[in-house]
Parts: structure tokens; C-alpha cells; sequence
């Protein structure tokens, strides 16, 4: 990077929902390829970062959840578009499904499917966090919400 170019990470947020020894992951396009991944985001603008992983888990699985804790913050550098991605990823539980809710553009469907179930799919995972948070879920890396100063 240059001096004259400006950093600008990528802010987003991603919620494990695990459920009867299943997670919730979405079936995504990614630049053509279908791919799995949590349900994850963009934070927009006057919302915070909880807020945001409700708003992108309903949005993009029609799942209401509420947020229980943090697995982690990470970074994550694309090797596709150079992008570095500030990722936040939460553990939510299931309230109610809302089968009205469309899901957001490029999303496929939403699928529960156990750890091996995820790994032997024929969608690769969107990064190496998809897998990562799963595992940090499963070695109960659970922080408290109270890291954060809402």
C-alpha cells in the first residue's frame, strides 16, 4: 500500500447458532462459486455490532435469534481481492422462524448440518473462519457479551 492509499477493513459480523448438535450455515454465491458460511455481514451504519449479527441472521436464514456471547474477533485478508476483513463472530439461540422473510440477494438457503455434514458438503467454506468459529464454538470459546461496551 502506498502512502497515498487509504486501509479500510471490511467491519463485519458472523453468529454460530448450534441447535440439536447442528449449526446454521447459508448456502452463498461468491463471485459465482456457491460457498457456505455462517450467517455474517456488513455493520451498517447506527448499529452496533450485536444489533448487526440479529439483523443479518434474520435476514439472511429468517431466523430470529438472540445473541448469548462472542467466539472471537479476527482478521481475515481475502487472497481473491486483497479485502481485510474485521470480523466479529457471536453465538446466538434460535427464538422463532419467521417463514416470511426473504432471504438477502445471493443467498441460496439456509441449512443445519452437523460438523462432518458441513465439511463433506460440496460448497467449500467462504474463508478458513467458517470452520474456525465452529470449532472455537465446539471448544466452549465462549466470551461474555460484556467484553463490549454497548
Amino acid at each position: 500500500m502506498t502512502s497515498n492509499e487509504t486501509f479500510s477493513p471490511h467491519v463485519t459480523v458472523a453468529t454460530v447458532v448450534c441447535r440439536d448438535d447442528r449449526f446454521l450455515f447459508v448456502e452463498e454465491y461468491c463471485n459465482g462459486q456457491l460457498v457456505l458460511n455462517q450467517p455474517a455481514g456488513h455493520l451498517e451504519a447506527n448499529e452496533s455490532l450485536v444489533e448487526a449479527a440479529i439483523r443479518e441472521t434474520h435476514e439472511e436464514t429468517g431466523w430470529r435469534v438472540s445473541i448469548t456471547g462472542v467466539l472471537g474477533i479476527n482478521l481475515y485478508r481475502a487472497p481473491r481481492n486483497g479485502v481485510t476483513y474485521h470480523r466479529t463472530t457471536f453465538v446466538g439461540q434460535t427464538i422463532t422462524f419467521d417463514n416470511t422473510q426473504a432471504l438477502d440477494n445471493g443467498i441460496v438457503r439456509a441449512l443445519w448440518l452437523t460438523p462432518t455434514e458441513a465439511r463433506q458438503h460440496s460448497s467449500a467454506p467462504r474463508s478458513p473462519m467458517v470452520f474456525s468459529a465452529v470449532e472455537q464454538y465446539l471448544d466452549n470459546t465462549v466470551y461474555p457479551l460484556s467484553i463490549f461496551n454497548q
